[in-house]
């Protein structure tokens, strides 16, 4: 894209603005996933817990950043999944195959961030109580 090009209205080229702008969004974004987005809620519900107790079950520094950082990334790919389907239903709500392997693949990805997030957990925990 050209230096000269046009922005869109809603772009700033200000730096602070651009980010004050973008946290923003992004608070937004979480604060319709809290309202609109039961499976993010019930997942609020199990990372909040383990969020605190992870410095309990941590060995180190490296093992706390591990289990905070799968809450993250499946709350993260639960935002992105519900996205996903947000979209695919802004564009039509009856059935089309290619919208529903979208919605499935979404899916497919919180599952895995699920189960490897238990595994990390899972062998933390073992080695703590092991």
């Amino acid at each position: 894209m050209a230096d000269d090009a046009p922005l869109a209205p809603q772009k700033s080229k200000n730096g602070l603005q651009r980010i004050s702008k973008a946290l923003g969004y992004s608070l937004q974004g979480l604060r319709a996933a809290v309202r609109h987005e039961a499976a993010f809620r019930q997942e609020l519900l199990l990372v909040t817990p383990l969020a605190i107790a992870a410095p309990f079950v941590a060995r180190g520094a490296w093992e706390l950043v591990a289990l905070w950082g799968v809450l993250v990334a499946l709350l993260v790919v639960e935002l992105l999944n519900s996205a996903l389907e947000a979209l695919a239903d802004a564009i039509s709500i009856e059935h089309h195959p290619l919208l529903g392997r979208a919605k499935d693949l979404g899916s497919a990805a919180v599952l895995l961030t699920l189960l490897f997030g238990a595994l990390v957990w899972g062998v933390a925990l073992g080695r703590l109580l092991g």
